[in-house]
């Protein structure tokens, strides 16, 4: 069995996957869990980290390409070849910190808008692997956060859903074409 999936990280000027966007019911539909980790699988981590690359993200859930599954890619450090991405297939939030901070997010689905989402600061995870074995991690940083938001869009949550600021949130999504109407806070 392979360590792990090798994809090459560059640009495709057509990637394997169709991005959706703030506003497609697609986005708030929540993920189904992966019964079996099999090559159909492997393909579908394969199409989404070539997608992932070619937008300049450093994560994508596998509802932003229109598949309704419990699988993240994610790689904090696209320019760097020798760190390999990571694949959570069915990932579930086992603890989290007390501290939380607030950062700036961005989202592929909602391009261009970038803002101040408080989230715990460090994660444990328990998920498998794309080979199907399961591991637990701890993350905080840029890495926590990334699972966090990616672990979002599995539940049908975008990150402008947890913003608090509905004035600066409406001025932001305005400037970039997107409705407040797609916006379902999280209380």
């Amino acid at each position: 069995m392979p360590a792990q999936i090798v994809v090459e990280k560059k640009k495709l000027k057509n990637p394997p996957l169709e991005l959706h966007y703030l506003g497609d019911r697609v986005l708030r539909q929540p993920a189904k869990r992966i019964a079996k980790v099999d090559d159909d699988i492997r393909k579908i981590v394969r199409e989404m980290l070539q997608t992932m690359y070619s937008k300049d993200g450093i994560g994508l859930a596998a509802p932003q390409v229109g598949i309704h599954k419990q699988l993240i890619v994610i790689d904090c450090e696209p320019d760097n070849p020798a760190n390999p991405p990571l694949v959570l297939i069915n990932p579930v939030i086992k603890q989290v910190s007390k501290e939380v901070c607030a950062e700036q997010e961005g989202c592929l689905s909602i391009p261009g808008v970038y803002m101040d989402v408080t989230r715990p600061q460090v994660v444990e995870v328990a998920y498998k692997d794309e080979n199907g074995r399961p591991r637990t991690l701890k993350a905080g940083d840029l890495l926590g956060r990334c699972i966090q938001h990616e672990m979002d869009h599995l539940h049908g949550v975008v990150f402008v859903d947890r913003i608090d600021n509905s004035l600066a949130l409406a001025q932001e999504l305005s400037e970039h074409g997107f409705s407040m109407q797609a916006v379902k806070h999280i209380a």
